[in-house]
């Protein structure tokens, strides 16, 4: 079973910009969609980025901000974020979804942007 391991997290002031990577441990050509969910205490996880092999798709508050990336030789997903914004804080997860509808997830990392 592939297992997705993020990282890239930390601190930031506002204004900064952070790159997420996310490294499975097998690979990542077996999966449809891969994307970035992130999550802060008492919300629902929601979906930041997602991208296929045609399309990429964004939120609405990250679009012209984030982009996200894959690198299937590497077996790697990076999501680029710029502009951040204090409301961007949140423990960020990478998703690995196959043509089964198998959802993977990894163990989150920490994104906080505060001065």
């Amino acid at each position: 079973q592939v297992q997705l391991v993020e990282s890239g997290g930390g601190l930031v002031q506002p204004g900064g910009s952070l790159r997420l990577s996310c490294a499975a441990s097998g690979s990542i050509s077996g999966f449809y969609s891969m994307g970035w969910y992130r999550q802060t205490p008492g919300k629902e996880r929601e979906l930041v980025a997602r991208i296929t092999s045609r399309k990429t798709n964004y939120a609405d508050s990250v679009k012209g901000r984030f982009t996200i990336s894959r690198d299937n030789a590497k077996n790697t997903v990076y999501l680029q974020m710029s502009s951040l914004k204090p409301e961007d804080t949140a423990v960020y997860y990478c998703n690995g979804l196959n043509i089964n509808s198998d959802n993977y997830w990894g163990q989150g990392t920490q994104v906080t942007v505060s001065s």
